[in-house]
């Protein structure tokens, strides 16, 4: 499959899971948070299965819009049910683990699906991906019952949000976790070109080295609702934003020793599990009967921050070399440190601010 191709695929997965974010999180406040992320798990297992099908580029190319659709709900659904679940003094942990175990499996898919490919082809990546989706679906079957299953019949598509947006305290917290997307996920997006560029190793090797990023996210998160118990959120998250500008510019002028490279690439997983563990505890409390569409803003923000990270990070590569994006990423996160500090003031999670 050539390159042209390869994008337009990535597209067709990308637009619908950028839009559906913000669609899935009012429907599950309406209908039940459980209820929705379970139908989006199994259609997401079936379209992804059909995908090992697909005869023409165009059949593909529907299947990966329909299982972006569906994979869509996952993050702030599963945001959502963690908040209802777990009392917030638990609740950032809870969270951290989520999203450290979340970003560990994109890694790993990496390394995986490289392996198949290399001994199979793609439609096998497709296959044995639909069989892994399998996992999480039926433990959701298993456990459905003890799920909390609250529903809000008179919540609407669009009224939360325009809510959400209008209130100061939950609009700083969205800028500020759309800021995180853009220069944290921006600058982890050309690590795997800056290993391919600078050691020439394959997609398994590369994969192997950005899995420390997951790894660090993994421990990271267990450990980031302990460490905000004791030192206080705010200053967790002064640290984690430190620690991921430090990995960029270890990686700019210390790129080239491959163990200060591997130590970059793990603590932007550091700063971004703290970082992002932080916020999105915060944002768990802004409105307690539309959870499902402020954890669904907070993802919209987040990948969308992403995508206009890495939309960027292209033009300042093409303009500066790649090797700068990482310097000029690291300087906007201590920016984003300094903003931190106007945007939110006094301590970023209050147990009793909700």
């Amino acid at each position: 499959m050539d390159v042209a191709k390869a994008g337009l695929l990535i597209s067709a997965y990308m637009i619908p899971f950028g839009i559906f974010q913000v669609i899935f999180g009012p429907l599950a406040d309406r209908y039940g948070k459980k209820q929705i992320i379970t139908f989006s798990m199994i259609a997401f297992t079936v379209v992804t299965g059909l995908c090992a099908f697909g005869s023409t580029l165009t059949s593909l190319a529907i299947f990966r819009a329909l299982t972006g659709i569906f994979a869509a709900s996952v993050i702030p659904i599963s945001l959502a049910l963690i908040a209802d679940v777990f009392p917030l003094q638990e609740r950032q942990g809870a969270i951290g683990n989520f999203m450290g175990i979340s970003f560990l499996g994109q890694g790993l898919s990496m390394v995986i699906g490289g392996t198949i490919a290399f001994f199979l082809n793609w439609r096998g990546v497709f296959a044995a991906y639909s069989v892994f989706s399998l996992i999480p679906t039926i433990l959701l079957l298993i456990n459905y019952k003890s799920l909390p299953s609250e529903k809000h019949p008179d919540s609407k598509i669009l009224a939360p949000y325009k809510k959400l947006l209008a209130t100061s305290k939950s609009l700083l917290t969205y800028i500020l976790v759309l800021l995180e997307g853009i220069f944290i996920v921006g600058s982890f997006s050309y690590i795997g070109s800056f290993i391919a560029q600078t050691y020439h190793y394959n997609f398994f090797y590369i994969g192997l080295i950005m899995t420390g990023f997951g790894i660090m996210t993994v421990i990271g998160g267990r450990l980031s609702g302990k460490l905000s118990a004791k030192v206080g959120a705010r200053t967790v998250l002064t640290l984690d934003l430190l620690c991921a500008s430090l990995a960029d510019m270890i990686i700019h002028y210390l790129g080239a020793n491959l163990i200060l490279l591997i130590l970059g690439v793990a603590m932007l997983g550091l700063g971004f599990i703290f970082t992002n563990s932080t916020l999105l505890t915060r944002a768990t409390e802004f409105a307690q009967k539309a959870r499902g569409a402020a954890m669904s803003l907070v993802a919209f923000c987040f990948m969308g921050g992403g995508g206009v990270g890495t939309a960027i990070g292209s033009r300042l590569i093409a303009a500066y070399g790649l090797l700068q994006l990482f310097i000029i990423y690291g300087a906007a996160l201590v920016a984003t440190l300094c903003l931190s500090y106007i945007l939110i003031r006094g301590r970023v999670v209050e147990i009793n601010e909700a």
